[in-house]
């Protein structure tokens, strides 16, 4: 292989940048020519490449986004799009990609490569963390202190006012965030998609809680819970606590999403960037590299996309018991 692609797809997340410097620099250390495709699949249809060399990536580790951009196509959808890809690939000599992103980005790249041969590897990057195949994706470590400083300015007031404040949290189908969140923000309780959490159980906890003295309180809600959005929670238990509870809604949104990487998420997104790299180099295709247990992994892109990856149920367990 003496020539690849690399590409970010999907939302951006804090590291992907320094997942792409590992690629481009790994590249370059192996002697092989690495071409960056701007916006993803678009791009990849468009014909928008450009030849990267190791100071392509300098003084990027730092920078949250993607310098390669992002976007979402849905003419890559079509066989038409792919074809118009592959033809595009072809002509720039392309052997191999790596693509950077999450479970869509890795569906498209399961159907392209079993239609065109081309071999890709991925590298995780989303900041919800709900794919199979590895502990964690680039961007969650850096979403959730994100989140957590949030709580920890809201906690402030809600204690100076003797507030409720419900916070919502990314997650539209996974409750990582939301969790790990929680628990190190010391919410009372947290509402996630994976866990069904009724109303009554809201308001019983709210209830406790004052009987124990507590004068403000903190519920976290993944965007994706069942009960509703931050908003429309907030809004269900209104009539059923003390009638003169000073009841806040805030949304963090896209905050979670940008900003420069932690440390933690530079460090696994050049782990992952280089492992994605020499897997290609090294024969593998149509998969994922993970870390599991701190050990590098190649997950087929097939379980990465099928496969569940569940809340571990002592982190649930933990919210109700710290809370006490």
């Amino acid at each position: 292989m003496k020539r690849i692609g690399v590409f970010t797809s999907g939302g951006d997340a804090p590291g992907m940048n320094a997942c792409i410097r590992a690629v481009v620099r790994g590249a370059c250390y192996h002697g092989i020519e690495v071409y960056g495709i701007r916006r993803g699949y678009s791009g990849m249809i468009a014909g928008d490449l450009y030849k990267m060399e190791s100071h392509s990536v300098s003084n990027i580790v730092q920078r949250g986004g993607t310098i390669l951009k992002s976007a979402r196509s849905k003419e890559f959808m079509t066989p038409e799009g792919r074809k118009t890809a592959y033809d595009n690939l072809q002509a720039a000599g392309i052997e191999g990609l790596v693509a950077i992103g999450g479970n869509g980005t890795f569906t498209g790249a399961m159907i392209f490569g079993n239609e065109y041969g081309i071999p890709t590897v991925g590298a995780p990057g989303t900041i919800d963390n709900d794919l199979y195949g590895t502990d964690y994706t680039i961007g969650f470590d850096t979403a959730v202190n994100t989140a957590l400083d949030a709580i920890d300015r809201i906690r402030d007031t809600a204690s100076s006012h003797d507030r409720i404040f419900f916070i919502e949290v990314m997650g539209r189908d996974s409750g990582y965030i939301a969790v790990q969140s929680g628990i190190a923000g010391g919410a009372e309780l947290v509402m996630v998609p994976e866990v069904l959490t009724p109303i009554s159980e809201v308001v019983e906890t709210l209830k406790q809680g004052w009987s124990r003295s507590k004068s403000s309180s903190i519920i976290i809600v993944a965007e994706g819970d069942d009960e509703g959005s931050a908003q429309e929670v907030a809004e269900k238990i209104k009539g059923q606590v003390d009638e003169n509870a000073d009841i806040r809604v805030t949304t963090l949104g896209h905050t979670q999403r940008g900003g420069p990487p932690s440390a933690y998420d530079r460090i696994l997104a050049s782990r992952l960037g280089l492992g994605a790299l020499e897997g290609l180099i090294g024969g593998q295709k149509n998969v994922m590299a993970g870390i599991i247990n701190n050990d590098l992994v190649y997950t087929p892109f097939e379980d990465t996309i099928r496969l569940p990856k569940p809340i571990n149920e002592d982190l649930l367990r933990m919210v109700k018991i710290l809370s006490v």
